[in-house]
């Protein structure tokens, strides 16, 4: 078998390749994939070369981890059947460049930007076929739940940054009961599109009293910032990546008693539930898709996704020919 796939062959050189796919075992999916996304945290790293050495990267390197598409093949121990549309969060699933046996493996990392992904079937989601591009969205949705969902974590009173993630953690926090928070964004271009809470700059905001904030922009150098607008007791959450060591002064922190906490990719019980608030309507995921691409044109949409401020979520559509 084999594939078209986004092939990162080193950071900034990627384009549309042809590559082999595993066989597919008793448990296996063949999904076809109808979109898939960006992300601009971790791929861009990647793409970049700045993310720092990680457990199965290599090059040359197929990235992507939110894929939403149909099942074409589904292994009799699978417990799917072909029609299905399914959420893919990646596959390791390739072999080596399709004309070239000699070249060195494919590394899938995180493996969901191609055509065909042979995978585990308990790795994958049900999602309604309506959802259409927005399917891709799920991971990101549930790392978001996952952050807020921990143990014994409070719902964020303040937020940074308003792209993708930091809408979703809002609308979560609004499903799950809370005040509005509010968000902190500085480009301006990135200040519309609140549903039901309020985003200004953070100099406009002269608060130091909040329980909960949660970073939602990756910026390693915010935590004294963050840290000074807390309440006593209160938490920042760390819900980006950071690829630079993270430091803050102490004393403030002691004179807060600041608590901080890391929030990590999403568990499958985060999947469950995230699908679960779209299905019943609690938590939309409208508006957050502003840039498609078809997937033939990875190179320009990689690099608009990473360096376009207003572009909050790129999907590349591989559904035509390409």
């Amino acid at each position: 078998m084999q594939t078209e796939a986004v092939l990162l062959t080193k950071p900034r050189h990627l384009g549309l390749s042809r590559v082999g796919l595993l066989d597919p075992v008793a448990g296996d999916l063949v999904v076809r994939i109808d979109h898939s996304g960006i992300s601009t945290g971790t791929e861009k790293l990647f793409w970049s070369g700045a993310m720092p050495p990680f457990p199965g990267m290599g090059f040359p390197l197929v990235p992507g981890y939110e894929a939403a598409g149909e099942v074409v093949e589904a292994g009799p121990a699978s417990g799917f059947r072909a029609g299905e549309r399914v959420f893919v969060p990646g596959a390791n699933c390739f072999t080596t460049a399709a004309n070239d046996p000699g070249s060195p493996r494919v590394y899938g990392l995180f493996g969901g930007a191609a055509r065909l992904l042979v995978t585990d079937a308990r790795r994958v989601a049900r999602i309604d076929a309506g959802m259409g591009a927005e399917g891709a969205l799920l991971a990101l949705a549930a790392t978001a739940r996952h952050a807020l969902a921990g143990f014994n974590t409070a719902l964020p009173d303040l937020i940074v940054g308003h792209g993708v993630l930091g809408r979703l953690l809002a609308r979560l926090a609004l499903a799950a009961g809370g005040a509005p928070p509010v968000v902190w964004e500085i480009d301006a271009g990135r200040q519309g599109g609140a549903e039901g809470y309020e985003v200004i700059h953070p100099d406009a905001d002269p608060r130091r009293d909040y329980r909960a904030i949660y970073d939602a922009s990756g910026a390693p150098d915010l935590l004294d910032s963050l840290i000074g607008r807390l309440a006593k007791g209160g938490e920042v959450v760390l819900a980006g990546f950071y690829t630079r060591p993270l430091s803050f002064a102490f004393p403030p922190a002691f004179m807060r008693e600041a608590r901080l906490r890391i929030a990590a990719e999403w568990a499958p019980e985060d999947l469950l539930a995230t699908r679960a608030l779209i299905e019943a309507g609690a938590l939309s995921l409208a508006g957050l898709v502003t840039h498609r691409c078809p997937a033939a044109e990875a190179a320009t949409a990689y690099a608009t996704a990473f360096t376009d401020p207003a572009c909050l979520k790129m999907i590349l559509d591989w559904e035509g020919p390409q």
